[in-house]
């Protein structure tokens, strides 16, 4: 009607609230609860309120509403109003209610039919929309929905390659949306595809990874796909993709290994990847039109597409990635998967939201949406059923692309609950999973424990990027003393309550580190902060840096480029900043080899002395001896008769010149 909005919701299990507002004469509504296209009875009032065009109206049913149906208010005045319930998934009851616990949630196929089932317990009805690939129209197939809101049909005949939607009714609003729980995809997700996996089996060369005693005797080397082999300076032939990343015998122009057989070299055990699961904000049809790091996750079962040798085969990105981690598997290198799991690129679009509105995302105690990382919105892994989709999305990883750890991005809004039972599931199938994340505490309204470092003893088995040390290493370097305590402190470990509070359990939760993706590089931090030093004298400090980390007690973790001293031209972030700033210089490794090769050697010497594998806190207070040497740190073992080798560990680190 003119001049006039009128809304309907169910505000409780049992009370709908209406409420209009209007210039129009207020005219007292008669309505008629219509379910399902049918009237069911007349609805009176326990409360009606008016103001100068605001009319409110409360209606208490006699039983609580049952989700799954189509529902109108018919009003005399101003005819048919759609009832929203997304209110509903905030009802006490609502996720034991409606939690769905199976394991086939999105599409199970065989040769001779196709089983399809969407969780979406606030809608009325789910359509499958299914067409061949050479079809262009689709056959509109409706769903049957179960007893916890999900909705299944099983499709007979082989539909292997099918392109495939659902088109979801919530509230009386349709959308077509793909699969969450899609495992093939077309091109920027535009449509889910029906998979058989058989064909892309491969030997993931997983017994060729030797077993992995504790966290600290990972070495991690952290890079992207893209910038990792984009450079124009090798004969790298796939370039910016999966499959670039695992060819062998590339040289860069100067002849110096390039791409795999670089990162091989080098001799880290564990290769961490930013997101390679597919992310929004690249087009997928022309990957160098617009640059991102993928931290804006869009389908969490799905490889990302622009990293696929042929984008227009949903399964080249499968067994393209596959393949690349079989291809380092079988150098006895393990592969860490950055996971979002935090926020996605944007959730008004999100396929979750236009699933189950109202359900996926984390709200504040006032009921508005809680943006604590300023990312995006926060996913509620508190919820049962968004939990179940990050287990079963770890879960698929791990079973199906053969990953050796998790390094979760913004793991301080995750919660504990949801960490704990990801780790479960981890080590029952690798006890040499590697487990860690971002721990900052980014405060929050939720009252269930999250993944920050304040809680890391709930987390005993997972690491933290560790800022104290990273903050602590990058004075000291720069020749502040006022933090030589600090840096002592982080040095053995951060866990020992020595000089300062200890602020983990033992060496196993550090991840110690002075430059990755996020923030400046540790040669721009240099020249920022000593503008009068030499080129030569940056350096020197870039490989003492490296060399702290690997001698120091923890996880060392080195970013892809450090190696080499790389600047990113004193850009801060650069997430969405193309390939000038963040692609790995082929170019710089020609003209400082002697940089690698002292890294080489210093992946080495802690692979050679074992006492940088140990991890209790109170046999590393009796093993080591710290001696001040003015500006420097004399670092020496005390016990030497307890570890092998261990009499050759004395070093002293002297950033002064």
């Amino acid at each position: 009607m003119k001049d006039s909005y009128v809304t309907a919701k169910l505000v409780e299990p049992n009370l709908i609230r209406l409420v209009i507002f209007s210039s129009l004469p207020f005219i007292r509504p008669e309505p008629y609860l219509v379910v399902d296209k049918k009237i069911r009875e007349k609805l009176i009032p326990t409360r009606v309120s008016t103001l100068s065009s605001l009319a409110i109206a409360d209606y208490r049913l006699s039983d609580p509403l049952e989700l799954g149906h189509s529902y109108f208010l018919a009003l005399n005045s101003h005819g048919p109003v759609p009832l929203d319930v997304t209110e509903a998934t905030a009802f006490p009851g609502f996720d034991e209610k409606f939690f769905y616990g199976e394991s086939d949630l999105g599409t199970t196929y065989s040769k001779k039919k196709t089983r399809f089932v969407l969780w979406a317990p606030l809608a009325s009805q789910v359509l499958l929309l299914l067409r061949d690939e050479k079809e262009t129209e689709y056959r509109r197939l409706e769903m049957t929905r179960g007893t916890r809101g999900e909705y299944v049909l099983e499709v007979s005949g082989d539909l292997e390659g099918y392109r495939y939607l659902y088109e979801v009714v919530n509230s009386e609003v349709v959308n077509r949306v793909s699969d969450p729980y899609a495992k093939g995809s077309t091109l920027n997700g535009e449509e889910s595809v029906v998979l058989d996996y058989r064909r892309v089996q491969i030997d993931l060369h997983k017994n060729a990874l030797p077993v992995l005693n504790s966290p600290n005797e990972a070495i991690i080397y952290e890079c992207h796909v893209r910038d990792m082999t984009i450079d124009p300076h090798t004969n790298i032939v796939h370039k910016g993709t999966f499959k670039g990343l695992a060819e062998r015998n590339r040289k860069t122009e100067g002849g110096n290994k390039a791409g795999f057989d670089y990162l091989k070299s080098l001799g880290f055990t564990h290769l961490q990847l930013l997101p390679i699961y597919d992310f929004k904000s690249v087009n997928e049809e022309i990957p160098d039109e617009k640059y991102n790091w993928g931290y804006d996750p869009q389908q969490y079962f799905v490889p990302e597409g622009s990293y696929a040798s042929n984008r227009e085969d949903p399964y080249s990105r499968i067994r393209d990635l596959k393949e690349m981690i079989a291809e380092f598997h079988k150098e006895g290198i393990r592969i860490v998967m950055d996971v979002v799991f935090n926020h996605v690129y944007e959730y008004e679009s999100s396929v979750f939201e236009r699933v189950v509105p109202n359900f996926y995302f984390r709200k504040r105690n006032n009921g508005t949406m809680a943006n604590t990382s300023g990312c995006g919105n926060d996913l509620a892994s508190e919820r049962p059923m968004v939990k179940k989709l990050i287990l079963d999305a770890c879960r698929f990883w791990i079973d199906e692309y053969g990953i050796d750890g998790f390094r979760f991005d913004l793991m301080g809004i995750m919660t504990v609950d949801c960490l704990l039972a990801i780790e479960a599931m981890a080590k029952e199938k690798d006890k040499s999973f590697l487990l860690y994340g971002e721990g900052w505490n980014m405060g929050g309204e939720l009252s269930a424990p999250l993944g920050h470092m304040g809680n890391f003893n709930m987390l005993p088995n997972f690491a933290f990027f560790n800022d104290h040390y990273r903050e602590a290493a990058k004075r000291y370097f720069i020749g502040d003393m006022n933090v030589f305590s600090s840096f002592k402190h982080a040095l053995i470990s951060s866990s020992l309550h020595f000089l300062m509070p200890a602020k983990f359990l033992n060496a196993n939760q550090t991840i110690n580190y002075v430059e990755c993706h996020d923030n400046g590089t540790f040669y721009d931090f240099l020249q920022h902060c000593q503008p009068d030093w030499s080129v030569d004298e940056r350096l020197e400090l870039c490989s003492l840096a490296i060399d702290a980390i690997l001698a120091s007690f923890g996880i060392p973790f080195i970013h892809m480029g450090q190696e080499i001293a790389q600047s990113k031209w004193g850009e801060d972030n650069t997430y969405n900043k193309g390939d000038y700033y963040n692609k790995f210089s082929y170019t710089l490794l020609d003209k400082r080899m002697n940089m690698v090769e002292h890294l080489k050697k210093s992946i080495l010497f802690r692979k050679n002395n074992p006492l940088l594998r140990v991890y209790d806190p109170r046999v590393i207070e009796v093993s080591i001896d710290l001696v001040d040497l003015g500006n420097a740190l004399r670092v020496k073992c005390t016990n030497p008769d307890a570890f092998f080798g261990a009499d050759r560990y004395e070093y002293v680190i002297n950033p002064s010149f």
